[in-house]
C-alpha cells in the first residue's frame, strides 16, 4: 500500500529515566526512552527502537537471564511482557501501584517485583503459551517504607531487598527452616543498592549518604534447610516444580538429601542464619548535594560501581574497598548504572541531560557516547540522498544523525540560543542553521567545522531559513523587524534586505526550478520575490488568515500554504491563482491540558498546522502541528488519506480529550496541588505566554506537539520532530501485499515455470505483477549475469521504473554488490532517454539508488583505505627487515673473512714452527 508507513525508529533521544540493562552477550544496551525501549548494539554501532509502547513513561525493565524476555513496567504499574526475539508483546499485566524495581532469579524460574513496602515473587512465564503468564507465588512484608532495590543469590535460593527506611531485608525464596527473613540496619539514609557476594550469603549494602556496609554470614548457601511442609492441596504446576527441585537437589548434593516433603533430622538442630557487620566504609563526597544515586556490582570481578549526583562515578574493589578509578562524566546526576556480563563495560544513564554512556574502565575509553537534545527539537532536514538527518533544538545544538545506524555522529554547539530552522544545501555536505541568537551558521560535514557565520546589520532574531537550489543564496526572515535578509554563501556578504511584509516573517522557501523565493508572514500574505530581477516582488498572494508555513511542490508548479485558521491552501505560482484548499482543523483533534479551563473541542478551534511537506512524487502532502496526529492529504482530491498517532504516552500533557475525574480532589485538580516532593518537583503551572524551556514551569510536564515534518527524498520514509524525539516512519514492504495488474494466471507456480524455461523477461514481468518481495528477489537472482543486458533491453517501459526501484531497495542491504550494480547500470544505460523524460516522477527512485550506492561507497572506501595502509605498513616492515637481514649477512660475511684470515695466519705460523723443528 502507498501509505502503509509504520514506526521504524526513534532518534534524538537515547535515555529518559529508569534502569539500564545489558544483553546476555554484553554487546548491547537496553535503554528506556520515554514510553519506548531502544536497543543500542555496541559492536555494530546501530540502534533500534522496539515497535511496542506503554501508556506512560517506563519506570523499570527486567531482563530474563537467557535474554529472550523483558518485563517493562510504566509509572502507573502497567506491565508488558515483551519478546526480544520477535519484538512482540506477549502479555499485559497491571500491578495497580507504581513499581520500584524488578529482577529475575538467575535460574529464570521466578522474578521479584517491589512496590510500596512489599516484595512480590511471581513464577516467570514458561516456554508454553499460558492464559496467565504471571502467577503470584509469595508476598513478602517487612520494610516500613518504599522498597528500592533487589538482588538474588547465584543459586536463586534467597533474595535481598533494600528500602527507604534505611533497612535491608534478606528473604528466602523457599520456606527455609533457618532463614525466613532477616533485617539488617547500620545505615542512616536510603538504601541505593544491595548485592550478594558470588556463591555466598555475604552482603554489601550502599546507602544514599555514601556509606558501604560489608555483612558476613555464618552460613553457606548449602547450609539452608527446607522447612517441614504442611499437608496442603497443591496445584499440578507446584508439584511438578517441587519434583524438578528434588531431582536437581539429588543430582547436586552428595550424601544426605533433604527432600521438599521430608522432615529435617531431629538429632541435628538447625542453627538460624546470622549476620555480622564485618566493616564499614565511606565514599569521598564534596558537600551535601553530592548524594550517591546509583550503584552496580559485578560478582565475578568483585567490582563495585557507584554514581553520584554531581556526575562523578567511582570503581572500587571489594571487600577491601580499594579505589580503582574515579571520573566525572557529566554535570548532572547519574540516574542508572549497569555492568555487562564480562565486567568490561559500564553503562551510565543521566536523565537530566538525556545522556547514555558506556565506559570501558580497563582501557579508560568511551565505547558509546550519545546525548539527545536537552529540550524540544525545533526543526529537521534530510540530506539530498536521504542518508542523513540534521536536527536543531531549543538547547542551541545542531546534530546530524545517520538514518541507517540511528546514531548521532557530529554535534555543533556554536549557537548560543534556540535553533529555529536547519537545512542542507543541494550538495549534501553543508548544513545551514538559523537561530534566535541573531546568526546563521554554515557547517562543513567534511571537516566538521563552522566555516561561515552570517549576521545582519541590526540585531535580529531569525525565525525562518531557506537556501536556493544552487547553494549560493542564503535567506533568513526576522520575526522582530519583518525583513528578509539575503547573503552569498561564497563570500558571506549581505547582498540585500527585502522589506515589504507588515508582520513577522514565519516561513521562507525557494522554488526548486526557478530563482524565486516565496515568503509568508503574519500579515496574511505570501510574497514571491524574483531573485534575478533586482529582488522585486513578483506576486502577492492574499490569505484568509496569518500565514504560518509555505512550501513548493518538488516540480515547482504548486505552492502549499498553512494558515492560522487550520487551513492548507494550494496556489499556482505562475498564475497566482488558488487551486484548492483543505480544512484540517477537525483532523488535529487536540487533547485537553490539565490546567485548561475549556474543553478539548473548544481548544481545537485555535489550533493549526505548523509544518507541511510534499511527498517525493508531489501527489500528497504531510501536515502536522500542535497535536499528537500527523495527517496525509491527497492534493488532487483534497481529502484525508491517513492519520498517524505519533504517541500514546499519557505522561505528556494535552493527550486526553476529557479530564479524568479521578484526578479531581476537593482542593481542585491534582495538577495544581503542590505535592512537595523532595526532588525539586513543584506546582505544574506554566508562566503566561511561555511555551518551551525549563523556565516555563517549576515542574516541567511537556506538551505533545509536532514541530517539523519532512519526507525522505527517496519517498520510502518520513520523519517528524516531536516532543518525544525524532520519529521515523517507513514503508515496511515485506508485510504488505500490493499486486499490480493481477490476473488469474499470475501465480508463483507460473513464474517459476517461466524461470525453468529460461524466459527471464517474462518471469520478471509476472513477478512484478504479483509484487511479492521474496519472489521478485528470487527471480532477479536466478537470471545469469551475462543475460542481464539482454533482459534489460527487452523489458516494457512501465516495468523499467519498478525494476530500478526494486534494485535500489535490494542494493541497500544485499551483499551481491556487483550483481545489482550491473542491473542498475544496464537499466540506466539502455533506458536513459526515456527515464530522462520522466525525471520528476522517477527522482525518488534515483535518489534511493544514490543513497544505497553512497552507503556502500562510504563503507568500502574506509575498508580499502584501511587495507591500503596495512599493506603499505607490511611492505615497509618487510623492507626494513630485509635491510636488517642484509646488514646482518654482510656482518656475518665480514666475520667469516676475518676468521679465515686468522686461520691462515695460524696455519702459516704452525708450518714455520714445523720447519724449524725439522731443521
Amino acid at each position: 500500500m502507498k501509505f502503509a508507513y509504520r514506526f521504524s525508529n526513534l532518534l534524538g533521544a537515547v535515555y529518559r529515566q529508569g534502569n539500564l540493562n545489558f544483553s546476555k552477550d554484553g554487546n548491547a544496551v537496553i535503554s528506556p526512552v520515554g514510553n519506548r525501549i531502544s536497543i543500542f548494539d555496541l559492536k555494530n554501532n546501530t540502534s533500534e527502537t522496539l515497535p511496542v509502547s506503554t501508556t506512560k513513561n517506563i519506570r523499570c525493565v527486567g531482563l530474563s537471564p537467557d535474554g529472550n524476555l523483558a518485563i517493562v513496567v510504566d509509572e502507573d504499574g502497567a506491565a508488558l511482557l515483551v519478546s526480544l526475539i520477535t519484538r512482540a508483546v506477549l502479555h499485559h499485566f497491571h500491578f495497580h501501584k507504581p513499581v520500584n524495581s524488578i529482577c529475575f532469579s538467575p535460574d529464570g524460574r521466578k522474578f521479584v517485583v517491589t512496590k510500596e513496602n512489599v516484595a512480590l515473587m511471581y513464577h516467570a512465564p514458561g516456554k508454553q503459551r499460558e492464559f496467565n503468564a504471571f502467577v503470584l507465588d509469595k508476598s513478602y512484608y517487612g520494610p516500613y517504607d518504599e522498597t528500592t532495590c533487589i538482588d538474588w543469590t547465584d543459586d536463586s535460593k534467597c533474595f535481598v531487598v533494600g528500602s527507604k527506611d534505611m533497612s535491608t531485608w534478606v528473604f528466602g525464596a523457599e520456606r527455609w527452616a533457618n532463614l525466613i527473613y532477616y533485617s539488617l540496619g547500620g545505615h542512616k539514609d536510603v538504601i541505593v543498592g544491595c548485592f550478594f557476594e558470588k556463591d555466598s550469603l555475604d552482603l554489601y549494602t550502599v546507602s544514599q549518604d555514601g556509606t558501604l556496609c560489608v555483612w558476613e554470614s555464618d552460613t553457606e548457601l548449602d547450609g539452608l534447610v527446607l522447612k517441614k511442609s504442611q499437608n496442603k492441596p497443591k496445584s499440578l504446576r507446584q508439584e511438578e516444580e517441587e519434583d524438578e527441585e528434588e531431582e536437581e537437589r539429588m543430582e547436586g548434593q552428595e550424601g544426605e538429601v533433604i527432600r521438599g516433603k521430608a522432615e529435617a533430622p531431629k538429632e541435628k538442630k538447625t542453627k538460624n542464619v546470622r549476620y555480622k557487620q564485618r566493616s564499614k566504609h565511606f565514599f569521598n563526597k564534596e558537600g551535601d548535594f553530592n548524594n550517591l544515586t546509583a550503584a552496580a556490582y559485578h560478582k565475578s570481578t568483585h567490582i563495585l560501581v557507584t554514581g553520584f549526583a554531581s556526575g562523578i562515578f567511582h570503581l572500587h574493589e571489594l571487600p577491601e574497598f580499594n579505589l580503582i578509578h574515579s571520573l566525572s562524566i557529566s554535570d548532572q546526576r547519574i540516574t542508572s548504572v549497569a555492568i555487562n556480563s564480562s565486567g568490561d563495560w559500564i553503562g551510565f544513564g543521566c536523565s537530566g541531560m538525556g545522556q547514555l554512556l558506556v565506559w570501558e574502565w580497563q582501557s579508560e575509553s568511551y565505547v558509546f557516547k550519545q546525548q539527545g537534545h536537552f529540550n524540544n527539537m525545533a526543526s529537521l532536514a534530510y540530506s539530498p540522498d536521504g542518508q542523513y538527518i540534521v536536527t536543531g533544538g531549543d538547547d542551541g545544538k545542531v546534530k546530524v544523525w545517520n538514518t541507517n545506524s540511528g546514531l548521532c555522529f557530529v554535534t555543533f554547539t556554536e549557537h548560543t540560543s534556540s535553533i529555529t530552522n536547519v537545512t542542507f544545501t543541494s550538495s549534501g555536505f553543508v548544513v545551514v542553521s538559523a537561530s534566535l541568537d541573531g546568526t546563521l551558521r554554515a557547517f562543513d560535514l567534511h571537516r566538521y567545522r563552522n566555516f561561515r557565520t552570517f549576521t545582519s546589520p541590526r540585531p535580529a532574531q531569525f525565525s525562518s531559513l531557506a537556501v536556493d537550489v544552487s547553494g549560493e543564496l542564503v535567506s533568513a526572515g526576522a520575526q522582530d523587524s519583518f525583513e528578509i535578509f539575503l547573503w552569498s554563501m561564497q563570500t558571506g556578504r549581505l547582498l540585500e534586505v527585502l522589506g515589504g511584509h507588515e508582520g513577522p516573517v514565519s516561513c521562507l522557501c525557494f522554488s526548486p526550478v526557478q530563482s524565486i523565493l516565496a515568503s509568508t508572514s503574519w500579515d496574511r500574505t505570501v510574497r514571491l520575490w524574483d531573485m534575478l530581477n533586482s529582488w522585486q516582488v513578483k506576486e502577492t498572494l492574499p490569505l484568509t488568515s496569518d500565514g504560518l508555513y509555505v512550501t513548493y511542490r518538488p516540480d515547482g508548479q504548486e505552492l502549499a500554504v498553512g494558515t492560522l485558521n487550520g487551513e492548507i491552501s494550494f496556489w499556482n505560482p505562475n498564475t497566482a491563482t488558488q487551486t484548492g484548499s483543505v480544512a484540517g482543523r477537525h483532523d488535529l483533534e487536540m487533547g485537553r491540558k490539565e490546567t485548561d479551563k475549556i474543553t478539548a473541542k473548544q481548544s481545537a478551534k485555535g489550533k493549526s498546522f505548523t509544518s507541511l511537506c510534499y511527498s517525493a512524487d508531489g501527489e500528497s502532502i504531510l501536515a502536522g502541528g500542535q497535536s499528537k496526529f500527523v495527517c496525509i492529504y491527497n492534493v488532487k482530491e483534497q481529502m484525508l488519506m491517513k492519520k498517524f498517532e505519533i504517541s500514546c504516552n499519557l505522561s505528556f500533557d494535552a493527550m486526553e480529550e476529557f479530564l479524568d475525574r479521578r484526578k479531581m480532589t476537593e482542593f481542585g485538580s491534582l495538577a495544581l496541588v503542590d505535592e512537595g516532593a523532595g526532588d525539586g518537583d513543584g506546582v505544574n503551572i506554566s508562566l503566561p505566554g511561555v511555551r518551551r524551556g525549563d523556565l516555563s514551569s517549576r515542574h516541567f510536564k511537556p506538551e505533545i506537539r509536532v514541530s517539523s515534518l519532512r519526507f525522505s527524498p527517496t519517498g520510502r520514509s518520513w520523519a517528524a520532530t516531536t516532543t518525544e524525539g525524532l520519529l521515523v516512519y517507513s514503508l515496511d514492504g515485506s508485510l504488505v501485499f500490493d499486486p499490480y495488474d493481477l490476473d488469474l494466471d499470475v501465480t508463483p507456480g507460473s513464474i517459476r515455470k517461466q524461470l525453468r524455461l529460461q524466459e527471464w523477461a517474462s518471469a520478471i514481468v509476472l513477478a512484478f505483477r504479483l509484487n511479492e518481495k521474496a519472489l521478485k528477489q528470487e527471480v532477479l537472482e536466478t537470471v545469469p549475469h551475462e543475460q542481464i543486458p539482454v533482459v534489460c533491453g527487452s523489458l516494457p517501459d512501465i516495468y523499467v521504473e519498478k525494476l530500478l526501484g526494486f534494485v535500489a531497495t535490494c542494493l541497500e542491504k544485499s551483499s551481491h554488490l556487483q550483481f545489482y550494480m550491473t542491473w542498475a547500470q544496464n537499466l540506466l544505460m539502455l533506458h536513459g532517454q526515456k527515464l530522462k523524460n520522466r525525471s520528476g516522477a522517477i527522482l525518488p527512485t534515483l535518489q534511493a539508488l544514490q543513497k544505497s550506492i553512497q552507503r556502500h561507497f562510504d563503507n568500502l572506501s574506509k575498508l580499502c583505505d584501511f587495507n591500503m595502509y596495512n599493506i603499505r605498513y607490511t611492505v615497509a616492515l618487510s623492507k626494513q627487515r630485509g635491510i636488517k637481514r642484509a646488514a646482518e649477512e654482510d656482518k656475518e660475511g665480514e666475520e667469516d673473512e676475518e676468521d679465515e684470515e686468522d686461520l691462515s695466519d695460524e696455519m702459516s705460523e704452525a708450518s714455520l714452527e714445523d720447519a724449524e723443528m725439522l731443521l
